[in-house]
This record gives C-alpha cells, structure tokens and sequence, in this order.
C-alpha cells in the first residue's frame, strides 16, 4: 500500500524537535489532495524523514492522535483520519511551520486579487510602496462548508509574479513564499486582537454584525528582515482561539 508522503523541513534546534515535526506532519496533512494515500509510513520512516529519533518520532504522533488528525492501529499502521475536524485552536511555539498548520486544512475560496494600495494600517512594513498584490481569500469548514475566517495578503509586487493561484487555494501564502517561490523567511511576527465584526466580516463569516471576532495580522520577513508578505485575517471568535508557549531555554 502507497504512504502519504509528508513535506519535509529544517529543523531549528532551540525548539522542541517533536514540536516541529508535529506541525510539518500536521500541515502537510491539512494540506493533502484528497486523492492523497491516508496511509502514513512507519515511525521509522518518518524519523528517517525528519532526521530525529524513534522516540520523538512518537511523541509528535502521539500530539496529532490526541487531536484526531490521525489513528494508530496495531499491526495495521497509522492513518489520516479523513473526518478530523479542522479549525482547531491554534497553538505558537515559534516555528514557522506552527504558522503553516495553523493556516493548512480549510476549504479555501479566492475572492479577488490584483494590484491595490497599501492600506495605511500597514503602510509601516512596506515604507518604500504605494501599491501591493493584494489576494483576498475565505476559509471554510470542509465538512461543513461553514466559513471560518478571511484573509488578505499583501505580497511585494516581485514575488507577486511567481505566485500561482492554484497554489494559494490549496496552500497558505507562507508555504507558497517559503516552498513554491523559494523564499527563505527569518520570521514572522504575529499580532491578534478582539474586534468587532464590520459588515464586510460579517457577511463573509455569517455572523451578527459587531459580534466578537480575532483580528490576527502577520508579517513575513526575509532573512534579511525585510517584510515580504502581510496578512490581515479575521477568524470567528467562537471557533478559534490562540495560544503562544514560550520556551524559557
């Protein structure tokens, strides 16, 4: 039987090794095609993949059991668990692959894109444009086809020409900057606050106007910390919650 095949990663060594195995496997499954083999390799072919032990090979499965992204069966294998729900809370250890599987594993809907101003909210990250690409996109449950947040991204008008449109409706904009136009990305900050829902949000995300949402703005920065990519998104208050771990080491 054919294994699904995982993304691989760079592991950054001052975070947990399990941790960041856990979100690389964790969006490439929320990121699958759905004619995709849900059959998993071995825990020994993973940790051969990812280049780390049996044992943390095991503790990063073990986190995406408890959250019914997979199943374990013995003699059997692990498996996908096509049913699993999406919208999760999200949990931020620092690793940019964290940023991806937060973002993986939504039906995605691309609602219009092309050159626009730089809105003065972030008109701070991209000091020397008037105009970006501009990509707006809606999220929704797949079982359930319920919308779950929207998006814009503001992307620096270079990297716009090798972005595929096909790949952002299957793949968050850091994946497609990161692994598709082979940008190498330093960080990322992450911004969230409560806001209350305007009635473009409203009316995209179904929900009463001036009801409680998360307002999360991100920005992608080169190695060279110059920012490539801001995105706004707002998230239904009552489906997504945020968690940040800092580690003290």
């Amino acid at each position: 039987m054919t294994s699904f095949a995982p993304d691989s990663i760079v592991l950054n060594r001052k975070l947990p090794l399990w941790y960041q195995v856990s979100q690389s496997l964790r969006a490439s499954i929320l990121g699958r095609s759905p004619q995709d083999p849900l059959r998993l390799p071995t825990e020994e072919q993973l940790a051969g993949h990812y280049g780390v032990s049996v044992l943390t090979m095991r503790q990063a499965l073990k986190e995406l059991e408890e959250e019914g992204l997979i199943t374990r069966h013995r003699r059997r294998g692990t498996f996908i668990e096509p049913g699993a729900r999406r919208g999760a809370p999200v949990r931020l250890l620092g690793s940019v692959d964290a940023i991806v599987a937060q973002q993986s594993g939504m039906t995605t809907e691309l609602l219009e894109h092309g050159p626009a101003p730089v809105p003065a909210d972030i008109a701070e990250h991209f000091p020397d444009l008037s105009e970006a690409a501009s990509y707006h996109r809606l999220r929704s449950d797949e079982r359930t086809g319920e919308p779950t947040n929207h998006a814009r991204n503001y992307v620096r008008p270079e990297l716009a020409a090798r972005i595929d449109l096909d790949d952002l409706v299957r793949w968050p904009m850091t994946k497609v900057l990161r692994d598709v136009v082979g940008v190498g990305i330093g960080r990322i900050t992450d911004t969230v606050e409560a806001r209350l829902a305007d009635p473009e949000t409203a009316r995209l995300l179904r929900v009463p106007l001036l009801s409680p949402i998360l307002h999360y703005t991100g920005v992608t920065y080169d190695t060279d910390g110059r920012p490539l990519d801001v995105a706004v998104i707002h998230y239904r208050g009552d489906r997504f919650s945020f968690t940040v771990t800092l580690d003290a080491t």
